[in-house]
């Protein structure tokens, strides 16, 4: 079996996207022990006996977030009610987590709504070279967005901003939001979407109406619905984004919880990973960990494990392109050392 090394029934996956917790939130469900126990031990042994030829040559994490609850004004995600998630989550924390795997750089996605948090975040990559990029939080369509892009984008690792689905659906209609989309463009950045799959046929209309706008769709691959015409559709939806250029997948989303399980075989993930292959094809799907929203499903290398061992199956240069090439075109992130 391939392995990653890090040497030098309907799962119950997306419960609620607005404030990026697309994994089960239910803290009971996970424990200490076993979040640490038997799966993260196994996952270290696999990277570590790993051959050196079988890994990627580098891995950009294109979805982490960085929050400081400390913080005089607090901040307005995640909940205090999450404490696997409400305590002080910064860029040393994820090198300590990621230091026996060939991550190297990050593109940090910023959710919290407050205008300002765009600058902390900024200031902080200025500190910390792992950051290569981040995707602010900005409303288009409001008065104030125009005067914001500028102000951030004169921060060379401001690479884009993300917007919910609600956000789309109702801008759709709105002279402003699409001219303030086509200023992003204009700024060559990129936009990331998040939302259930009822966003799928909203971003088939921005991007008919924005065409050279970089889409990058959160937390692929989504469930399935449940009725059959319904799932027809997605799939169909699914397959025209994938053949628009400017339309990437981020591949974060992958782990489900399966009766108290979370299967961590990439076999049992093969299925809606093969969709994802079929639809957006090697030039168009890009990594990225969730992390640490993902530390509700497992720990970091358990996670990178799964879609490190479908990808390397795939041979040398989609496994290259899948951790960081692609992301390379989507984002434009920079070297920030």
């Amino acid at each position: 079996m391939t392995k990653c090394r890090a040497g030098t029934s309907t799962p119950q996956h997306v419960l609620k996207k607005g404030a990026d917790t697309t994994m089960s939130t239910r803290p009971e469900h996970i424990t200490r022990r076993g979040l640490l126990g038997a799966a993260a031990v196994e996952g270290a042994l696999i990277f570590a006996q790993a051959s050196e030829a079988s890994h990627p040559s580098r891995i950009i994490d294109t979805h982490t977030h960085f929050y400081d609850p400390t913080r005089p004004q607090g901040v307005p995600w995640p909940a205090r009610s999450e404490p696997l998630l409400y305590r002080r989550t910064l860029p040393e924390d994820l090198r300590k987590v990621v230091q026996r795997l060939r991550v190297t750089g990050t593109v940090v996605v910023e959710a919290s709504p407050w205008t300002e948090d765009n600058q902390w975040l900024l200031d902080l990559a200025k500190e910390n070279p792992i950051v290569v990029g981040i995707v602010g939080h900005l409303e288009p369509g409001g008065p104030m967005f125009k005067s914001h892009l500028q102000r951030f984008t004169q921060h060379r690792l401001f690479r884009g901003i993300r917007i919910d689905g609600k956000s789309i659906a109702t801008g759709l209609a709105q002279p402003a939001f699409i001219a303030d989309l086509h200023r992003l463009v204009d700024a060559d950045l990129e936009l990331d979407a998040i939302g259930e799959d009822s966003l799928l046929t909203d971003l088939v209309t921005l991007s008919d109406r924005v065409p050279h706008l970089r889409i990058v769709i959160n937390h692929l691959p989504f469930d399935p619905p449940e009725d059959e015409n319904a799932r027809s559709k997605v799939r169909n939806t699914l397959r025209e984004l994938g053949r628009r250029p400017q339309v990437y997948a981020k591949v974060s989303g992958v782990l489900r919880r399966i009766d108290g399980r979370v299967p961590l075989e990439s076999t049992f993930y093969r299925q809606s990973l093969d969709q994802l292959w079929d639809t957006f094809g090697v030039d168009h799907l890009v990594y990225g960990s969730n992390w640490p929203v993902s530390n509700l499903l497992a720990p970091y290398d358990a996670v990178l494990h799964v879609v490190c061992e479908y990808f390397l199956a795939k041979g040398v240069e989609p496994t290259e392109k899948y951790f960081w090439k692609n992301s390379l075109a989507a984002y434009k992130w920079l070297d920030n050392s």
